[in-house]
């Protein structure tokens, strides 16, 4: 999927990350992203997820604007859909590539769109490995701090997936703050992705979650 210059609707969310190859199920009740949905539906089924930017969120939150978003997020497309019978949607989105905004469009709709562009993100193809010590390292924090959080975790399971999987799993679905989660989703690799899940989880070993915000890189 490269080129630039694509207009892609967008669901700006906090904290719910999608990567390439990867799978997202979301709840749709807003009427705006239940026209973002429908809308996809008719045309190529692909949303993009991004994340607003917290401070920001809560100023446009307070004066009823649109809040600025991050500059990189995730494209996805509707993999299944089921429409309930009072216009929400529970759909699953499949991940297919990483973009970087280039503009916000000025547009009718009750939904956001940007253009952008999805050069520069090479990792996002199907060839990703960690080296084998860099693995370990990975399960080895990821042990530590599922006991210490007291999450029961399948590690037989674990075990069988692939470098890949793993560590854009663990970034979709560990409780670390929106900062933090856009640092993951913008690592460069899985490499460097998995050593800052690493770095994180150490970091929330230290200091627990006394703020209830999660792991933070602020």
């Amino acid at each position: 999927m490269a080129g630039g210059g694509s207009r892609l609707s967008v669901f700006p969310l906090p904290g719910a990350l999608l990567f390439p190859r990867m799978q997202l199920p979301l709840h749709i009740f807003e009427p705006r992203y239940r026209a973002l949905v429908s809308d996809a539906m008719a045309r190529d089924r692909r949303i993009g997820m991004i994340q607003p930017i917290p401070v920001a969120l809560e100023s446009a939150t307070t004066a009823n604007e649109a809040p600025p978003l991050f500059g990189v997020g995730c494209v996805g497309r509707i993999a299944h859909v089921e429409a309930l019978d009072d216009g929400r949607y529970n759909i699953v989105l499949e991940g297919l590539a990483r973009f970087r905004t280039l503009r916000e469009l000025d547009v009718t709709t009750p939904f956001r769109q940007l253009e952008v562009s999805f050069d520069g993100f090479a990792d996002d193809e199907d060839d990703a490995v960690l080296d084998i010590a860099r693995r370990a390292a990975l399960e080895i924090e990821s042990r530590r701090f599922a006991d210490a959080q007291g999450y029961a975790v399948d590690w037989e399971a674990v075990a069988r997936l692939d470098d890949e999987s793993l560590v854009n799993g663990i970034a979709q679905i560990a409780p670390f703050d929106v900062a933090a989660k856009q640092a993951l989703l913008e690592a460069s690799d899985i490499a460097e992705r998995a050593d800052l899940i690493v770095q994180l989880m150490q970091f929330f070993a230290r200091h627990g979650n006394d703020d209830g915000d999660g792991a933070t890189l602020q």
